[in-house]
């Protein structure tokens, strides 16, 4: 059976590896080719080595400053020569990515099955996260095979009037990839991340690069910050700059030369998840991190007035809290005073899965293949 993968970024690559491997274990089962578009290509390339994945195919789309539509119509039509010349049975993708959608689109215009691994998020806001929530919806459209991370996912979809038989509950597979990856011993490569004590500084992990948070919003995130540090001396703030020119200009320009705050490069994923793992909290807009993070035990404010994952607010490991600096220092002041508090984020049960979604995906793939079948 050829399964075809598609992805472009760092999260999708991150997320996707797992079932890469998984698959390409199984060598009397499946063929698989793995495409990258390189909708990131710097934060990308890093993953695929940690990964050991080595892309049949790369489209290379990657250029300084280009829109979302450029992005949609080289994903496109550099997929429409591929999968005409591998002719797979079903290609995958992952998420919410552009990328995610146009190879959707790419696969179905030639009559070829999608399975969508986390499907089924929704924040029911169709400009919120933008333009993540609106490729989710169109994704799920052309889906035959949805995997959904959790039962609430699933729920969703079926409320869309997706049939419950094309709907697979997997856990997430963010969640195989990070177990796979922290150690307890391990030694970090990036200078300024080495020379940080955990023990004596209540370290901080913000990361802020949404579109619906450029401008004001990501003003607001940085004043918290800048008074969260003149109120605790005993905390350190770690913000790894996103590589938009038009984030690190801000960034640079209201938290440059603060004390103990440090602006880093975008650590590789292994750097990356396991300063997670040492931290206090989070501060964050990412999806990913909010998945992740409750499997380490930490709490996660998430600066976004909205969440297409439910689960981790529900489940009391994370906390919606807006670009409201009033709000965000409430509440990051919550967690730095309250021990009370603090626990009851930690220690809230991880409701993302086990770590082994990619083995279920693969089998599914397998059970499933006579349904990826066009129909005339």
């Amino acid at each position: 059976m050829k399964v075809m993968t598609v992805f472009g970024t760092r999260p999708e690559a991150i997320k996707m590896a797992p079932v890469i491997k998984v698959l390409q274990s199984e060598t009397t089962r499946f063929e698989v080719k793995v495409v990258v578009t390189g909708q990131h290509r710097e934060m990308l390339d890093q993953v695929l080595d940690f990964f050991e994945i080595r892309p049949d195919h790369d489209l290379d789309i990657m250029r300084h400053g280009q829109t979302l539509t450029e992005i949609t119509s080289r994903v496109l039509a550099g997929l429409e020569e591929v999968i005409l010349a591998e002719k797979p049975a079903i290609v995958l993708v992952h998420g919410d990515t552009t990328t995610t959608f146009a190879a959707s689109l790419a696969a179905f215009y030639q009559r070829v099955a999608v399975g969508h691994v986390e499907a089924g998020l929704r924040s029911h806001n169709m400009y919120n996260p933008f333009p993540e929530e609106m490729n989710r919806r169109l994704t799920g459209a052309l889906t035959t095979l949805h995997f959904a991370p959790t039962d609430s996912a699933a729920a969703q979809l079926a409320q869309e009037g997706v049939p419950q038989s094309n709907v697979f509950v997997t856990g997430n597979t963010v969640i195989d990839a990070l177990l796979g990856t922290v150690k307890d011993n391990y030694v970090f490569g990036d200078q300024v991340l080495r020379g940080l004590d955990f023990e004596k500084e209540r370290v901080i992990l913000l990361t802020t690069h949404r579109r619906e948070n450029w401008g004001i919003p990501m003003q607001r995130i940085f004043s918290a910050v800048r008074q969260l540090i003149t109120t605790f001396p005993d905390i350190r703030v770690v913000f790894p700059v996103h590589k938009n020119p038009q984030i690190r200009e801000v960034a640079v320009g209201a938290l440059g030369g603060l004390p103990r705050v440090n602006l880093i490069e975008p650590p590789a994923y292994e750097e990356f998840v396991n300063l997670m793992a040492r931290v206090c909290f989070l501060l964050t807009d990412s999806g990913g991190l909010q998945e992740e993070a409750p499997s380490l035990g930490k709490p996660v404010l998430v600066l976004r007035e909205t969440t297409e994952r439910p689960e981790g607010v529900a489940a009391g490991t994370a906390l919606l809290v807006g670009t409201d600096d009033g709000q965000i220092v409430k509440e990051a002041t919550k967690l730095l005073t309250d021990t009370k508090a603090y626990a009851a984020m930690a220690e809230a049960p991880n409701p993302y899965g086990d770590g082994q979604a990619a083995k279920r995906i693969a089998q599914i793939l397998w059970e499933q293949r006579e349904l990826l079948r066009p129909e005339d």
